[in-house]
């Protein structure tokens, strides 16, 4: 088969160091092209990485014809705009989280997508990774009863002014960065959409970003709650509990990709769970999975697993998550 030529639209620091990588060990997709909005960069990026082409701007690469699909990790407020332009132009687009700023902005993604004919996916690479799939076919099997909360923590500390996470005007903040996942988590795992939510939001009062965010989700069938934090101790960690058993995620988000990855199965028996079941799975790399399903689905004409339907269903909540801060209430995301 012959592999998806990609093209970077950014030289973005987990391009460089998480996602190009990444993809250059993929075995149905290639990296071709790097484009900055200056040549001197896209060209030491390109050298550096071993990319054959580099272009001193994002239009010059989408106008390339031997570009089959771009990987978009532009700030925030470029997701939609320069996606669509890609899929104007008759690429594929694999576009970082979130999506989108707002539902109704992620919305002109399917429009796009459809005007185009294209594939745009958004990247939540821990769908992908072998530890998430084996917490959900656990759950599916009833191996912790009846699944009836979803916990999540996930945090760094970042006070740098300059940094582009916390530049309100380009969609910093932690909720776009890093609350999705236990967002997208929790409904991966309950398979369903929250009915829903309520929120405690505090901003920094320099840079106007959500810095602490702590978040309950009404579902059919249970709940989940989390925090996110821009400014706390590194942590992250998924809790899965049922009615009978617990399923505990050790390093859900930044999987590494250089060592094993473990999930604790626990029946409650022995407290703090000592006697919990060790699942352990092989080296893998979640965004060189993410890009190799991204290029099967382009090359074999099969639907994406995660459509951009569960991205605009993904940026509801967020949206009322937003809504919920502000209002000190319950919040429904809307249709």
């Amino acid at each position: 088969m012959e592999p998806v030529r990609i093209g970077i639209v950014s030289t973005a620091r987990i391009g460089t160091e998480k996602v190009i990588p990444a993809m250059q060990r993929c075995r149905f997709c290639e990296v071709a092209a790097i484009a900055s909005r200056e040549l001197p960069r896209a060209r030491a990026t390109a050298d550096a990485l071993g990319i054959p082409k580099a272009y001193g701007s994002y239009s010059e690469l989408l106008a390339d014809p031997e570009i089959d699909a771009v990987y978009n990790p532009l700030p925030n407020h470029l997701h939609v705009p320069i996606s669509i332009e890609a899929a104007a132009a008759g690429k594929h687009v694999l576009c970082e989280k979130p999506v989108a700023l707002t539902a109704q902005e992620a919305q002109k993604l399917i429009e796009a997508r459809d005007r185009a004919g294209v594939l745009i996916e958004e990247t939540f690479m821990v769908r992908h990774h072998p530890q998430w799939r084996k917490a959900r076919d656990l759950v599916r099997e009833g191996r912790i009863g009846d699944l009836r909360v979803v916990q999540g923590s996930f945090s760094y500390f970042n006070p740098d002014p300059d940094n582009i996470r916390n530049r309100v005007e380009v969609g910093g903040g932690g909720l776009y960065d890093i609350g999705c996942y236990p967002i997208v988590g929790a409904r991966f795992l309950f398979e369903a959409e929250p009915l829903r939510v309520v929120a405690c939001m505090e901003r920094d009062p320099s840079f106007k970003t959500d810095r602490l965010t702590s978040v309950l989700l009404e579902f059919p069938a249970g709940q989940a709650l989390f925090y996110c934090s821009t400014q706390l101790v590194p942590y992250q960690r998924m809790q899965i509990l049922g009615t009978r058993g617990r399923i505990e995620i050790e390093i859900p988000f930044n999987a590494p990709p250089d060592k094993p990855c473990r999930i604790f199965v626990d029946d409650g028996r022995v407290p703090g769970g000592a006697e919990a079941e060790v699942v352990s799975f092989d080296v893998v790399n979640q965004y060189t999975l993410q890009a190799d399903d991204f290029a099967l689905s382009i090359r074999e004409g099969k639907p994406l697993e995660f459509p951009l339907e569960d991205a605009v269903n993904n940026m509801r909540v967020i949206d009322a998550v937003f809504r919920s801060a502000e209002s000190g209430g319950w919040e429904r995301p809307r249709a």
